[in-house]
């Protein structure tokens, strides 16, 4: 009974063992390499859908106290830094709120950033925008949280088709992506000029009509402008995407996303 009783002992001791250095060995690779993101809301639409699965890269621009769970890495600034690039799509820690976010970064220290009816100037000059379609849609309850999408053409009935003006747009570097518009007469399609603070960057989300990003001001639940040290690493490609509510249903998967690179 006893020799019994040794081995039950031993048994669940291995397997707590087993259990910690897993937990350990996670932590360290989403501490270092790569962290899970997955996209909650339309912000980023097209170039990301809610619902879409994605992987940070941590190594791309070094490690701060961010790169940490719950922001207990104990030193301040970065280490092992390298500057991001216009056009990146970056994953950061809201300066307010706490909680992580992804945009796609557009200005840089010491730019000038600026809307004008819906037109992005950088340092005084307008970005190039080629007209590139509609991006369609079905107007219905989109991943967990079940939100419905804005549409150009609203009002639009449940099941119906979702549109919105698409355009590829060119940063000053040569980066190219899509963005989408509904209006140009919103309520940050036309704004002052933001001088991008040293040490910080301007961020927006590729759907225009509808990003709560560095336009906006932290005190008004904005972004404003993000400091360095709250990167937490690029999104460089989608591994995996579901248009479903819940991952379980299979029928709602994209396998067409599946390991996407995002441009």
């Amino acid at each position: 009974m006893a020799k019994t009783d040794e081995k039950a002992g031993g048994g669940l001791w291995e397997t707590v063992k087993t259990i910690f250095w897993a937990l350990l060995i996670a932590g360290v690779f989403r501490t270092l390499f790569f962290q899970p993101f997955w996209i909650p809301s339309g912000s980023m639409k097209d170039t990301l859908l809610i619902g879409d699965f994605l992987f940070v890269n941590k190594m791309a621009y070094g490690y701060s106290r961010y790169s940490c769970p719950f922001g207990i890495c104990p030193f301040s600034g970065r280490i092992l830094s390298s500057e991001p690039e216009r056009g990146d799509v970056v994953v950061f820690r809201h300066p307010v709120s706490n909680s992580d976010y992804i945009k796609r970064l557009v200005g840089l220290p010491g730019d000038t950033v600026q809307m004008r009816e819906g037109v992005l100037y950088i340092n005084g000059a307008p970005v190039e925008v080629e007209p590139a379609g509609i991006f369609k849609e079905p107007y219905q309850k989109q991943g967990p949280m079940g939100y419905y999408p804005e549409c150009e053409n609203a009002p639009v009935g449940i099941g119906g088709t979702c549109m919105k003006g698409r355009s590829i747009e060119t940063l000053p570097n040569g980066v190219s992506h899509d963005i989408l518009n509904i209006t140009d007469r919103g309520a940050r399609d036309t704004t002052p000029v933001y001088t991008v603070p040293e040490g910080e960057y301007f961020v927006l989300g590729d759907n225009r009509d509808n990003s709560r990003d560095s336009r906006y001001a932290q005190a008004n639940g904005g972004v404003g402008f993000v400091p360095a040290e709250n990167l937490i690493g690029r999104a460089d490609r989608i591994m995996f995407s579901s248009a479903g509510r819940s991952l379980f249903f299979i029928w709602t998967w994209r396998p067409d996303r599946f390991f996407k690179a995002i441009e």
